[in-house]
């Protein structure tokens, strides 16, 4: 099946990346955000910083006057006359809300849902494009919303054949000058492809971390057990459950789907382990392994980045030793994660450092006394399990 976007006849599983020159940014642009949220009040200041004036409305009147209050719009209450009007409420009542700021304004309308063809459905008309920012934040609420949230993230545009290509174009524009990588799907891929990847995953996390709590008291005392991997693995599921419920229902096909595929795989798993197969297990291991390693990463190709693990014992100022290193060697760190052993007062800091200085750095630990090891992203491949039989047999693997 195929799909015409402005010109375009797009397969439903390809996406179109924008790239280019921007020319200069907005100004004297009026613009509505309904949502008084972390995506809300991250659009308004980015917007602002763009130079529109910018308009919060909320369910919650004292969340919209709490927003003015911090300088993130400059006003609470909606913008008849806008331009341009974000809406970022839960997923349950875009449609409604859409549809409101369709009716009472005559500028372009986006959205920020994390399902899309239930909404696009709902919502046909030219000055409607929807969209989803693939960005979020540990913080909640309007405390952490940032002007620079949506710097290299991927944001999608969904389209439908009623959208005009010029109001497309103007959306796209804006969004490419927060700092966002724009994708532009049909509807339902983006539901199928961020169910896998985000929808599942979050589930999946609960689940994990349901099993684990368990209720009785031994698993209680698992609990403060749980190593680095665990805590990784069930990091999601602490977000906030009350937006999932009506996730789960608008993008339930696209979920039920990739749960059947999660569990097939489990179920090979299982007989893997039941047969005690471990070549099969190993080319299952190293094949994730593989993948996981070669992930895109935000800020470059995977030949262009390093990562370092770096074994640290847990004591005040150890961390603050390694950065004030990095500074002192002018190697900038482009991302950090700490995973905590379950035995010891030890953990792993995972350094990503542009490839062309992980040498600097490396040197730099060594002469610290640390023991730095480099775990690269590019050039993974995966090894015959023949050749590796010993490693396996030892646990080395």
């Amino acid at each position: 099946m195929e799909h015409q976007y402005f010109g375009l006849t797009l397969p439903r599983t390809h996406l179109v990346t924008d790239s280019g020159p921007l020319g200069a940014p907005e100004s004297g642009q009026r613009a509505n955000v309904i949502g008084a949220g972390l995506i809300g009040g991250s659009i308004a200041l980015a917007l602002r910083s763009q130079g529109w004036r910018v308009a919060i409305s909320d369910v919650d009147q004292a969340s919209a006057m709490r927003s003015v209050e911090l300088a993130i719009a400059d006003d609470a209450g909606f913008d008849h006359g806008a331009d341009l009007t974000v809406v970022a409420t839960p997923v349950s009542s875009i449609p409604e809300a859409t549809k409101m700021a369709l009716e009472k304004t005559a500028g372009m309308v986006t959205d920020v849902g994390s399902t899309k063809a239930e909404i696009c459905a709902a919502v046909r008309d030219p000055r409607f494009v929807g969209g989803h920012p693939m960005a979020g934040s540990e913080q909640d609420g309007l405390a952490g919303a940032r002007a620079d949230l949506f710097e290299g993230a991927i944001w999608v545009l969904t389209p439908s054949e009623d959208t005009d290509e010029r109001i497309f174009a103007r959306v796209r524009s804006v969004i490419r000058r927060f700092g966002a990588e724009v994708m532009t799907l049909p509807a339902e891929t983006h539901d199928a492809l961020v169910a896998q990847v985000s929808h599942v995953p979050h589930l999946t996390a609960a689940a994990l971390m349901n099993l684990a709590d368990g209720g009785a008291v031994e698993h209680r005392a698992l609990l403060r057990l749980a190593a680095g991997g665990f805590r990784d693995m069930t990091r999601i599921s602490a977000g906030r459950a009350a937006i999932w419920p009506d996730i789960c229902v608008a993008n339930s096909p696209a979920i039920v789907g990739a749960l059947d595929d999660l569990v097939n795989r489990l179920e090979s798993i299982r007989d893997m382990v039941d047969r005690q197969d471990k070549v099969a297990l190993f080319q299952m291991l190293d094949r994730a392994r593989t993948a996981r390693l070669n992930l895109p990463v935000g800020y470059g190709t995977v030949d262009q980045v390093t990562e370092i693990a770096v074994p640290i014992p847990d004591r005040p100022g150890e961390l603050a030793a390694i950065t004030t290193l990095a500074a002192e060697l002018d190697v900038n760190i482009l991302d950090l994660g700490i995973s905590h052993s379950g035995e010891g007062r030890e953990g792993i800091v995972s350094l990503v450092v542009d490839a062309a200085k992980s040498e600097r750095l490396m040197g730099g630990l060594m002469a610290r006394h640390y023991n730095p090891m480099v775990q690269g992203y590019s050039e993974i491949k995966a090894v015959d399990p023949s050749t590796r039989e010993a490693s396996v047999e030892d646990g080395n693997g």
